[in-house]
């Protein structure tokens, strides 16, 4: 699969022929923007994100920046269709987030995002838009113009849940012991033993 340049300048390239559909359409997506491929907030559990936009307000350099979640990478072992599907289906999220990059982050999913996202060819949900049968002709083009997408993508199969850990505290007179974060402990201290009121001492 290809390696993060060779990922990146297909993001690039994409954002650049998506900025010409937008203006066909009577839109201008705005010069400052970054496009990633990297895990936006709110990407794991329930409702997860699969794109995000950042607008230029919260980037130190005035960027819009969009970030394309890994999870819609390419199998390596794909067919070439699915490869192609997978491919537009990028386009199609990265076409979401540049919507909210023109229309502006504060605009949500409002009548001006729903008003831009159905012109330039998505539909359904707006906060989860897929693409619309013109779109999808549209991305294949795009995709045999510019190969399909030269990346894996991540999935959550053999990822070990993370978990919160307990530190053990005990009282050296006593042995009264208790089980503390260590968000506690860095933030608050260490606990106070209620027989002894002495500070209790936190494994290693």
């Amino acid at each position: 699969m290809g390696t993060s340049r060779e990922r990146a300048d297909w993001l690039e390239e994409a954002v650049t022929i998506l900025r010409r559909r937008f203006t066909r359409l009577g839109y201008t997506v705005p010069a400052n923007v970054r496009v990633s491929f990297g895990w936006p907030r709110g990407s794991h559990g329930k409702g997860r994100a699969i794109g995000q936009c950042w607008g230029a307000v919260a980037s130190t350099d005035g960027h819009n920046e969009i970030f394309i979640s890994p999870e819609l990478g390419v199998r390596g072992n794909a067919s070439d269709e699915e490869k192609v599907i997978a491919s537009c289906r990028i386009l199609d999220v990265l076409a979401h987030e540049l919507v909210h990059a023109t229309v502006g982050v504060e605009a949500s999913h409002g009548p001006l995002f729903k008003q831009c996202a159905e012109k330039i060819g998505l539909t359904g949900k707006m906060t989860a838009t897929v693409a619309s049968e013109d779109f999808n002709r549209w991305a294949a083009t795009v995709v045999a113009g510019i190969g399909t997408f030269p990346g894996g993508g991540l999935t959550e199969v053999g990822r070990k849940k993370q978990t919160t850990r307990l530190l053990k505290c005990s009282c050296t007179l006593c042995g009264y012991t208790a089980r503390v974060t260590n968000k506690w402990i860095c933030e608050a201290g260490a606990p106070i033993c209620p027989a002894d009121d002495s500070t209790l001492e936190v494994a290693a």
